[in-house]
């Protein structure tokens, strides 16, 4: 089958890298999303999936707007029998949905209908899904809402964060795709209505909701931190008395310490864990922390470096607001 891939994030590139090798089957175009600026110096840079194809005779298409009448064309003189989308980051028209001779099929990062949306494995995490997976589906013009082919499960660990959950899908997802286009190839792919009213939603993160929010409960608050590792990283904030200010604190890593007695968004520090937070229900102790400023460290480290964070029973105060300089709202 003549196949054309649409996709943007790192979680496609195996995908695309086995329909490269495919012998059953001939890439014959991908799309991408226009290069974009990035880091400090906000330079332009090229997707994952622009750089695996780049350097290859596979035509490249990055249109601004997938939607224009020139992309429209260009993917019809492709003539694909099929088309793949992974995280690509645009709303397909009607007019590349319906532009394959077969199918135009989505691998999405969870067992849908649950996470529809942009950001499925972070929302899997953070709620404590102990599922995952990648399912295939028909596109149709909703989100995520089309029939379903297949689907590959995936236990949660424990110990997950969005990065490694990422790369484990990230795995699977060929193999899921492989089996699929068998079943398109030989007249035997299933289509599964889903059950609208299981479905739940995943909307793109924004920064802020990664801000800690002390009164929930620890377990909550320890899943939302690996559900946000790497991006955008749960923080909080803590009062710097010697200068007078707040400073952001990143977590990337902590575990629930259920039998230390603290007050909520108050840290302590005990000798076996460097740098303990109260939360509405149990503790936090950090584990993988970065303060404003400074490199990503331990937080034995942190605290030997900078003991003001935790001092006693009155250390530094975490919270959105303060009355004074040692106590919070």
């Amino acid at each position: 089958m003549r196949v054309l891939f649409i996709g943007t994030g790192e979680i496609g590139v195996p995908t695309l890298r086995m329909l490269q090798q495919s012998p059953e089957h001939k890439l014959v175009g991908v799309i991408t999303q226009p290069d974009k600026p990035a880091g400090r110096d906000q330079r332009l840079r090229a997707s994952p999936i622009k750089l695996l194809v780049a350097d290859t005779a596979i035509p490249l298409l990055q249109p601004r707007r997938i939607k224009s009448d020139e992309a429209t064309s260009e993917i019809r003189a492709l003539t694909p029998d099929i088309i793949i989308v992974m995280a690509y980051g645009q709303i397909l028209p009607p007019s590349v949905l319906n532009g394959a001779r077969i199918a135009c099929l989505n691998l999405h990062a969870s067992l849908l209908p649950r996470w529809r949306g942009a950001a499925p494995i972070q929302a899997a995490i953070a709620a404590g899904d102990r599922l995952t997976g990648i399912t295939v589906i028909y596109m149709d013009e909703g989100l995520d809402t089309g029939d379903i082919l297949l689907k590959h499960e995936m236990q949660i660990g424990s110990a997950d964060t969005a990065g490694s959950l990422h790369a484990r899908l990230a795995k699977i997802a060929p193999d899921t795709l492989g089996e699929a286009m068998v079943e398109l190839s030989q007249n035997r792919a299933p289509r599964i209505p889903q059950e609208s009213a299981l479905a739940t939603y995943a909307p793109k993160l924004e920064r802020e909701q990664a801000r800690i929010d002390w009164n929930e409960a620890a377990e909550v608050i320890e899943r939302k931190i690996r559900a946000f590792n790497p991006w955008p990283g749960a923080f909080t904030q803590v009062w710097d008395a010697r200068h007078n200010c707040k400073r952001t604190l990143k977590v990337f890593a902590a575990g629930v310490t259920a039998d230390v007695p603290v007050n909520v968004g108050t840290a302590i520090a005990l000798p076996d864990r460097a740098l303990v937070f109260g939360s509405g229900k149990g503790a936090l102790a950090l584990l993988d922390v970065q303060l404003e400023g400074s490199r990503r460290m331990t937080a034995d480290e942190l605290v030997r470096g900078h003991p003001w964070i935790a001092q006693g029973t009155a250390p530094g105060i975490a919270g959105e607001s303060w009355r004074g300089e040692h106590s919070s709202s």
